[in-house]
Protein backbone atom coordinates (compact mmCIF):
# COMPACT_ATOMS: atom_id res chain seq x y z
CA UNK A 1 0.00 0.00 0.00
CA UNK A 2 1.20 3.06 -1.14
CA UNK A 3 -0.08 4.53 2.15
CA UNK A 4 1.32 2.59 4.52
CA UNK A 5 4.97 3.53 2.51
CA UNK A 6 4.48 6.59 2.81
CA UNK A 7 3.51 6.43 6.75
CA UNK A 8 7.24 4.88 7.07
CA UNK A 9 8.73 7.89 5.55
CA UNK A 10 8.99 6.64 1.46
CA UNK A 11 9.61 9.42 -0.95
CA UNK A 12 6.47 9.46 -2.99
CA UNK A 13 7.31 11.60 -6.04
CA UNK A 14 4.31 14.93 -6.33
CA UNK A 15 1.41 13.66 -8.85
CA UNK A 16 -2.42 14.62 -9.13
CA UNK A 17 -3.29 12.26 -6.73
CA UNK A 18 -3.84 12.77 -2.52
CA UNK A 19 -3.94 9.89 -0.16
CA UNK A 20 -6.10 11.57 2.73
CA UNK A 21 -6.60 9.74 6.32
CA UNK A 22 -7.67 10.29 9.80
CA UNK A 23 -10.62 11.20 8.69
CA UNK A 24 -14.08 10.80 10.64
CA UNK A 25 -15.38 7.18 9.92
CA UNK A 26 -18.60 8.13 11.30
CA UNK A 27 -19.51 10.36 8.39
CA UNK A 28 -21.60 8.31 5.59
CA UNK A 29 -19.53 7.93 2.33
CA UNK A 30 -21.84 10.08 -0.07
CA UNK A 31 -21.97 13.02 2.43
CA UNK A 32 -17.84 12.87 3.08
CA UNK A 33 -17.22 12.72 -0.76
CA UNK A 34 -19.31 15.54 -1.34
CA UNK A 35 -18.00 17.53 1.64
CA UNK A 36 -14.24 16.77 -0.07
CA UNK A 37 -15.32 18.37 -3.42
CA UNK A 38 -16.55 21.37 -1.41
CA UNK A 39 -13.59 21.91 0.48
CA UNK A 40 -10.71 20.73 -2.23
CA UNK A 41 -11.98 21.93 -5.47
CA UNK A 42 -10.54 25.61 -4.65
CA UNK A 43 -7.56 24.40 -5.74
CA UNK A 44 -8.38 23.11 -9.31
CA UNK A 45 -10.20 20.71 -11.18
CA UNK A 46 -10.76 17.57 -9.42
CA UNK A 47 -11.34 14.26 -11.61
CA UNK A 48 -12.77 12.17 -8.79
CA UNK A 49 -12.98 11.63 -5.22
CA UNK A 50 -13.00 8.22 -4.08
CA UNK A 51 -13.92 7.36 -0.26
CA UNK A 52 -14.83 3.57 0.27
CA UNK A 53 -17.59 1.83 2.65
CA UNK A 54 -15.51 -1.27 3.04
CA UNK A 55 -13.75 -1.46 6.78
CA UNK A 56 -10.38 -1.33 5.50
CA UNK A 57 -10.61 2.22 3.89
CA UNK A 58 -12.77 3.68 6.51
CA UNK A 59 -11.29 6.91 7.64
CA UNK A 60 -9.41 7.08 4.24
CA UNK A 61 -10.11 8.59 0.74
CA UNK A 62 -8.33 9.41 -2.53
CA UNK A 63 -9.11 12.87 -4.35
CA UNK A 64 -7.69 13.09 -8.04
CA UNK A 65 -6.44 16.86 -9.33
CA UNK A 66 -6.26 17.14 -12.85
CA UNK A 67 -2.55 18.35 -12.51
CA UNK A 68 0.17 18.30 -10.33
CA UNK A 69 0.52 22.00 -9.29
CA UNK A 70 -2.63 21.43 -7.84
CA UNK A 71 -2.84 18.82 -5.92
CA UNK A 72 1.10 20.21 -4.76
CA UNK A 73 -0.52 23.60 -3.51
CA UNK A 74 -3.85 21.52 -1.89
CA UNK A 75 -1.42 19.24 0.18
CA UNK A 76 0.23 22.42 1.36
CA UNK A 77 -2.64 24.28 2.26
CA UNK A 78 -4.94 21.85 3.83
CA UNK A 79 -2.46 19.93 5.98
CA UNK A 80 -3.82 19.56 9.35
CA UNK A 81 -7.47 21.06 8.32
CA UNK A 82 -10.13 20.38 11.05
CA UNK A 83 -12.31 18.48 8.59
CA UNK A 84 -15.21 17.03 10.39
CA UNK A 85 -13.43 17.72 13.88
CA UNK A 86 -10.33 15.53 13.11
CA UNK A 87 -7.45 17.26 11.34
CA UNK A 88 -6.73 15.36 7.96
CA UNK A 89 -3.29 13.76 7.16
CA UNK A 90 -2.34 14.17 3.79
CA UNK A 91 0.69 12.51 1.14
CA UNK A 92 0.35 11.94 -2.12
CA UNK A 93 -0.43 8.92 -3.66
CA UNK A 94 1.08 6.31 -6.04
CA UNK A 95 -0.62 7.41 -9.14
CA UNK A 96 -3.50 5.30 -9.92
CA UNK A 97 -2.46 2.72 -6.92
CA UNK A 98 -3.11 -0.97 -7.23
CA UNK A 99 -5.07 -0.32 -3.79
CA UNK A 100 -7.44 1.87 -5.73
CA UNK A 101 -7.20 0.71 -9.01
CA UNK A 102 -8.39 -2.64 -7.35
CA UNK A 103 -11.07 -1.31 -5.09
CA UNK A 104 -13.11 1.18 -7.59
CA UNK A 105 -13.26 -1.99 -9.96
CA UNK A 106 -10.19 -0.45 -12.31
CA UNK A 107 -7.48 -2.85 -12.37
CA UNK A 108 -5.46 -3.60 -15.13
CA UNK A 109 -1.68 -5.13 -14.94
CA UNK A 110 0.72 -2.63 -15.87
CA UNK A 111 1.70 -2.96 -19.09
CA UNK A 112 -1.83 -3.72 -20.61
CA UNK A 113 -3.12 -0.50 -18.63
CA UNK A 114 0.30 1.75 -20.20
CA UNK A 115 -1.27 0.95 -23.92
CA UNK A 116 -4.79 1.48 -23.23
CA UNK A 117 -4.21 4.62 -21.45
CA UNK A 118 -2.19 6.06 -24.65
CA UNK A 119 -4.87 4.91 -26.39
CA UNK A 120 -7.82 5.86 -24.21
CA UNK A 121 -6.19 9.00 -22.81
CA UNK A 122 -7.63 11.43 -25.08
CA UNK A 123 -10.99 9.99 -25.12
CA UNK A 124 -11.79 10.40 -21.58
CA UNK A 125 -10.50 13.76 -21.20
CA UNK A 126 -13.02 14.58 -23.38
CA UNK A 127 -15.77 12.68 -21.60
CA UNK A 128 -15.10 14.72 -18.59
CA UNK A 129 -17.98 16.76 -17.17
CA UNK A 130 -16.76 20.38 -17.56
CA UNK A 131 -19.15 21.26 -14.77
CA UNK A 132 -17.24 19.49 -12.19
CA UNK A 133 -16.09 21.95 -9.20
CA UNK A 134 -12.91 23.90 -10.26
CA UNK A 135 -11.51 26.73 -8.44
CA UNK A 136 -10.10 30.00 -8.51
CA UNK A 137 -12.23 32.98 -8.89
CA UNK A 138 -14.18 34.50 -11.38
CA UNK A 139 -13.43 36.51 -13.54
CA UNK A 140 -16.61 38.02 -13.72
CA UNK A 141 -16.23 39.07 -10.07
CA UNK A 142 -12.84 40.98 -10.65
CA UNK A 143 -12.59 44.54 -9.45
CA UNK A 144 -13.13 46.47 -6.36
CA UNK A 145 -14.14 44.33 -3.36
CA UNK A 146 -18.18 44.39 -2.64
CA UNK A 147 -18.67 45.52 -6.66
CA UNK A 148 -21.87 44.18 -7.51
CA UNK A 149 -21.59 41.03 -10.11
CA UNK A 150 -23.13 41.33 -13.55
CA UNK A 151 -26.26 40.80 -14.37
CA UNK A 152 -25.44 38.02 -15.94
CA UNK A 153 -24.43 36.31 -12.74
CA UNK A 154 -27.18 37.45 -11.01
CA UNK A 155 -29.24 34.05 -10.08
CA UNK A 156 -32.70 33.94 -10.92
CA UNK A 157 -36.41 33.68 -9.30
CA UNK A 158 -39.41 32.85 -11.54
CA UNK A 159 -38.84 35.07 -14.45
CA UNK A 160 -37.05 37.88 -13.32
CA UNK A 161 -33.66 38.44 -12.14
CA UNK A 162 -32.69 39.43 -8.28
CA UNK A 163 -31.21 42.28 -8.46
CA UNK A 164 -30.16 44.19 -5.65
CA UNK A 165 -31.69 48.12 -5.29
CA UNK A 166 -27.71 49.04 -3.86
CA UNK A 167 -25.00 47.31 -2.80
CA UNK A 168 -24.54 47.00 0.77
CA UNK A 169 -21.30 49.04 2.52
CA UNK A 170 -18.92 46.11 3.32
CA UNK A 171 -19.28 44.94 7.11
CA UNK A 172 -18.93 42.13 9.14
CA UNK A 173 -21.58 39.72 7.72
CA UNK A 174 -21.61 38.00 4.39
CA UNK A 175 -25.19 37.37 2.08
CA UNK A 176 -24.42 33.33 0.00
CA UNK A 177 -26.77 32.90 -2.98
CA UNK A 178 -27.05 30.48 -5.36
CA UNK A 179 -26.24 26.93 -3.06
CA UNK A 180 -27.27 24.10 -3.99
CA UNK A 181 -30.09 22.83 -2.38
CA UNK A 182 -28.65 19.79 -0.35
CA UNK A 183 -25.86 22.08 0.98
CA UNK A 184 -25.48 22.03 5.04
CA UNK A 185 -23.99 24.10 7.42
CA UNK A 186 -21.26 22.03 8.27
CA UNK A 187 -20.22 22.35 4.74
CA UNK A 188 -20.19 25.90 4.70
CA UNK A 189 -17.79 26.04 7.97
CA UNK A 190 -15.67 23.83 6.47
CA UNK A 191 -15.52 26.15 3.29
CA UNK A 192 -15.50 29.82 5.52
CA UNK A 193 -13.31 28.26 8.59
CA UNK A 194 -10.26 28.77 6.19
CA UNK A 195 -10.01 32.23 6.59
CA UNK A 196 -9.40 33.61 10.05
CA UNK A 197 -12.18 35.64 12.47
CA UNK A 198 -15.15 33.18 11.16
CA UNK A 199 -18.37 33.20 14.21
CA UNK A 200 -20.87 32.04 12.32
CA UNK A 201 -23.19 29.75 9.98
CA UNK A 202 -26.68 30.30 9.09
CA UNK A 203 -28.82 28.40 6.80
CA UNK A 204 -32.18 29.92 6.00
CA UNK A 205 -34.51 26.72 6.00
CA UNK A 206 -37.31 28.48 4.79
CA UNK A 207 -35.49 29.98 1.77
CA UNK A 208 -32.44 26.82 0.37
CA UNK A 209 -29.87 28.06 -1.69
CA UNK A 210 -28.84 30.93 0.28
CA UNK A 211 -27.20 31.78 3.69
CA UNK A 212 -25.69 34.30 6.18
CA UNK A 213 -21.38 34.02 7.28
CA UNK A 214 -20.61 36.12 9.85
CA UNK A 215 -16.62 37.28 10.95
CA UNK A 216 -15.28 39.05 13.81
CA UNK A 217 -14.79 42.07 11.65
CA UNK A 218 -15.42 43.56 8.08
CA UNK A 219 -11.69 42.86 6.97
CA UNK A 220 -11.64 39.29 7.74
CA UNK A 221 -15.40 38.76 5.97
CA UNK A 222 -14.11 40.54 3.04
CA UNK A 223 -10.93 38.24 2.67
CA UNK A 224 -13.34 35.15 2.59
CA UNK A 225 -15.70 36.95 0.36
CA UNK A 226 -12.78 37.64 -2.14
CA UNK A 227 -11.72 34.48 -2.05
CA UNK A 228 -14.61 32.23 -2.56
CA UNK A 229 -16.51 34.36 -4.78
CA UNK A 230 -17.23 32.48 -7.76
CA UNK A 231 -16.63 29.54 -6.10
CA UNK A 232 -18.37 26.09 -7.19
CA UNK A 233 -20.23 23.93 -4.50
CA UNK A 234 -21.33 21.00 -7.20
CA UNK A 235 -22.81 23.36 -10.41
CA UNK A 236 -23.75 25.83 -8.47
CA UNK A 237 -21.38 28.74 -8.34
CA UNK A 238 -21.97 30.89 -5.24
CA UNK A 239 -22.71 34.73 -5.41
CA UNK A 240 -21.20 36.33 -2.44
CA UNK A 241 -22.20 40.12 -1.33
CA UNK A 242 -22.05 41.89 1.75
CA UNK A 243 -25.35 41.47 3.97
CA UNK A 244 -27.61 44.58 4.43
CA UNK A 245 -28.31 45.59 7.94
Amino acid sequence: MAEVSQAQGEEIPANMTLYINNLNEKIKIDQLKKSLLAVFSQFGKILDVLAFKTLKHKGQAWVIFEDVSSATNALRRMQGFPFYDKEMRIHYAKTKSDIIAKADGTFVPREKRKRHEEKGGKKRKEQLDPNQAAAGLNPAYAGAYGATPPLSQLPYLGARAIVPEAPAPPNNILFIQNLPHDATTMMLQMLFNQYPGLKDVRMVETKPGIAFVEYENEMQSTVAMQALQGFKIQQNQMLITYAKK
